[in-house]
């Protein structure tokens, strides 16, 4: 059924019956179809107006000024497709899996490539960026079988490396990303957060819907109280060498204090936070786009 390395057959299977896929695809916030005022052999008529200069001539409605001697135009409705943009962290932190199987990039791309076949099959965009302190790929917004594969295709040949910048990669890809639609972002998080927040602004400005996946394992969220170990930095390979113990509650406590601040500024943004632990599946993730997970 699926040839590809992060589109498991078990995978597809459960999408095609993902029983919030109707509402995800036909209300939610992915699909994010809206009605606009267009024309178009597509649109359907709303409503007329009066003529104001500027408007095109083309538009007025010449049967409707002969009867009223006046000049209206017809104003058309059409329904149009928003756009689901995926922005995937692969700097080297991100290949940190601890004691699981599965590393934070490779989460993020099971989760990236089961949510592009879900907006590809309901006929709405999807686009691709990978980043690290820049964005490395771009994959402008499609939704074509070929487009899928595309997409697919550059999930599997990816790898981390690179040092983290979030807040500079973001930035970038405002400038990319032209058409409003709905944000997400696979990211461990390692930036400071009035960075993310800033480089966030344009987005939250012109009216996207964001969710912020931020991706741990259960070995970044507790060092435990394990033997003397050695500790190295995966993007600048400084080493350090200490006993979990003695560091595990001012080490919790700052993560804490990181997270925390995410969310209070999430908070205050209307933008969508989730803590998505690695040793978990990524199910839930798409409860939060559908608004089932809360805030």
């Amino acid at each position: 059924m699926s040839a590809y390395r992060y589109l498991r057959p078990d995978d597809v299977r459960r999408l095609e019956s993902y029983e919030f896929a109707a509402r995800l695809l036909a209300e939610g916030w992915l699909n994010g179809r809206h009605r606009s005022r267009l024309r178009g052999a597509s649109t359907e008529f709303h409503e007329y107006r009066a003529y104001t200069p500027g408007d095109a001539p083309g538009l007025v409605d010449w049967r409707v000024f002969a009867r009223t001697d006046r000049h209206y135009v017809k104003t058309f409705e059409q329904e149009t497709n928003l756009e689901c943009h995926l922005l995937l962290d692969s700097s080297s932190s991100m290949a940190f899996g601890g004691g699981s199987a599965t590393t934070k990039l490779e989460f993020a791309s099971y989760f990236a490539a089961a949510l592009a076949w879900l907006v590809v099959r309901g006929s709405d965009q999807v686009s691709l960026q990978i980043f690290d302190d820049r964005v490395r790929e771009f994959l402008p917004p499609g939704s074509t079988r070929q487009h899928l594969h595309q997409v697919l295709s550059t999930l599997e040949s990816n790898e981390p490396r690179g040092p983290t910048s979030l807040s500079a990669a973001l930035a970038r890809a405002a400038l990319q990303i032209r058409r409003r639609g709905t944000v997400i972002v696979l990211s461990d998080f390692y930036d400071e957060p009035a960075a993310i927040f800033a480089a966030l602004n344009p987005f939250i400005h012109r009216g996207f819907r964001i969710h912020l996946f931020h991706l741990l394992s259960p070995e970044e969220m507790e060092l435990g109280d394990g033997v003397l170990s050695r500790y190295e930095d995966m993007e600048t390979r400084d080493t350090l060498t200490l006993h979990p113990r003695a560091l595990a509650e001012s080490y919790r406590d700052a993560l804490q204090t990181h997270i925390t601040r995410l969310r209070t500024l999430s908070a205050q943004r209307r933008i969508d936070y989730h803590v998505a632990r690695t040793d978990g599946t990524f199910w839930p993730l798409f409860d939060r786009i559908t608004g089932e997970g809360g805030k």
